[in-house]
């Protein structure tokens, strides 16, 4: 109680400080210190510091401090004057004062010292150079609510000497013997929207702070959800566009003229891709059986099975998945199935998917989608990493990052095929109809002979063999096959379709079960 009736008694002798300045030190190395906020939340500051003769001193006040959360306060010190003997510099992060002897008043101004409510400030701290005795006055706008006050080394929670508000509204701190490099710091809470807050919070320079959420990263991310937002229902529309369940349309199989009519030029070894997506040894048997069809290859029948052999060259007729088959299954004049079904050959699926885009019934985009979004990870990463050690904001490349993995997630959902290529796929659902309840009496003899064969790879490739050979198989004059060297009938035919189909492997069960099995005649 004395020690504090005491403290008041000497606040109340303190010299009286004019308008723009505080009072001149009466204690050598000492300082008298007056600030003043501003209405627009800057802080006027003047200091009077006494240094003794024979003496220099230095002071450096860091503008970047260390904040909750991974975060640095950025203090700004602007319009710098000093009257007496010294001089001041400001750096990037900090602001150097140094006086030689006498009493010297610095000024200047502080922007980014109001949070909220609280107006906080180093009072005295980065001397090199023992303080004797520090008193500080504080004037705002508004009497201010409640104050705190620091002193002693950085980080500790000491409280000032003295820290209170008179009778007058005006704010006054004081403290003794203050430790060169300790600090005095001030805190001031103001009544809310005295003047407005200008404190400036930066990401620290840690890898902490490099993953601070800041304003150019919230919009970045919510740009970011946005695209997401569009992304996803561009692909579920297109999806639900996709999964169309309408009802096939009707085909008719025979074109004028006689001839066997595929929509839009159809090749039976589309088939998988375009209904299902998918292409397996149906679609590579159905390829064979209509090159044999089209005259390029020739089938013939040994007491060892069934032979395939070379009719006619590759042309400008076949695509290049065509010519692809053409030379995977038979690279030299003949051979056997027995032997073609130890070569384990596959369908040439690039460029089986080549032709399928040239024809604009699939996209190219999804996998371009995908292939693409796997290098927008790798830069991703590699921009995290960058930013971590350089400026900061290192969440931009985690945005990246998520951005690449979505497209490759979108070429996984989007379907490959086009609206072209759904209407080929409508019109082939159209065509396993047709091949199903065919009626061969409603066609002519010629149109029989060329007709059914033409069709068989088609049935072979959309599952509907069985019907198909069966319709023609029960005339009383069947047509005759023509690219067998002698001369077979279509239940023939059908064993070996069936007999090809088998030669490339087990295939899907939907994809087989229409599939007659029967004996060579």
């Amino acid at each position: 109680m004395l020690a504090a009736a005491a403290l008041a008694l000497f606040l109340a002798a303190a010299p009286v400080a004019t308008e723009d300045q505080p009072p001149l030190p009466t204690v050598p190395q000492s300082a008298e210190i007056q600030l003043k906020v501003q209405r627009d939340g800057s802080l006027s500051v003047v200091e009077a510091i006494s240094v003794p003769t024979g003496m220099t001193m230095d002071r450096r006040v860091a503008l970047r401090v260390a904040a909750p959360h991974h975060r640095d306060r950025v203090y700004t010190v602007r319009d710098v004057a000093i009257e007496g003997r010294g001089n001041a510099q400001l750096e990037k992060d900090a602001f150097t004062v140094h006086l030689t002897a006498g009493t010297s008043l610095v000024r200047y101004t502080v922007d980014g010292a109001v949070a909220g409510n609280q107006v906080t400030w180093e009072l005295a701290g980065g001397w090199n150079a023992d303080l004797k005795f520090i008193r500080a006055s504080f004037a705002a706008p508004e009497i201010p609510t409640a104050v705190d006050c620091l002193a002693g080394p950085p980080d500790s929670d000491f409280a000032c000497g003295a820290a209170q508000i008179d009778h007058a509204g005006l704010t006054r701190f004081s403290q003794q013997n203050l430790a060169a490099g300790q600090r005095m710091t001030a805190t001031v809470e103001l009544p809310p929207g005295t003047v407005p807050e200008n404190a400036k919070l930066v990401p620290s320079a840690t890898i902490g702070g490099a993953f601070v959420l800041t304003a150019p990263v919230a919009w970045a991310w919510a740009a970011f959800g946005a695209l997401l937002l569009v992304a996803a229902a561009l692909v579920w529309l297109t999806r639900r566009r996709d999964a169309d369940t309408a009802d096939a349309p009707k085909v008719e199989l025979v074109a004028k003229g006689g001839e066997f009519a595929s929509p839009e030029g159809v090749l039976p070894g589309h088939v998988g891709v375009l209904l299902d997506g998918r292409a397996g040894p149906a679609d590579l048997a159905a390829t064979v059986l209509d090159l044999a069809v089209r005259n390029y290859l020739w089938v013939s029948a040994e007491d060892t099975g069934w032979r395939l052999a070379r009719r006619n060259p590759p042309d400008e007729h076949l695509s290049a998945f065509e010519r692809a088959v053409f030379a995977a299954v038979v690279p030299d004049d003949s051979v056997t199935l027995a032997e073609l079904r130890q070569r384990h050959v596959d369908l040439p699926r690039a460029e089986l998917d080549a032709d399928l885009v040239a024809r604009g019934w699939l996209a190219g985009r999804p996998r371009r989608l995908g292939r693409a979004g796997i290098r927008i990870v790798f830069y991703g990463v590699f921009l995290t990493v960058l930013l971590t050690l350089t400026v900061g904001y290192a969440q931009l490349g985690v945005i990246v990052v998520l951005a690449g993995a979505a497209a490759v997630v979108a070429s996984a959902a989007l379907p490959a095929r086009r609206r072209a290529g759904l209407d080929v796929a409508r019109r082939l659902r159209g065509v396993a109809e047709k091949l199903a309840s065919v009626k061969p009496k409603d066609l002519t003899k010629p149109e029989r002979e060329l007709v059914f064969s033409r069709g068989l790879p088609y049935a072979l490739a959309l599952g509907e063999l069985g019907p198909w050979v069966a319709a023609f198989a029960g005339l009383d004059h069947p047509p005759p096959v023509y690219w067998h060297a002698g001369g077979i009938a279509p239940d023939q035919a059908g064993s070996f379709a069936t007999a090809l189909a088998g030669t490339f492997a087990p295939a899907r069960r939907g994809r087989l079960q229409g599939l007659v099995s029967v004996k060579q005649g």
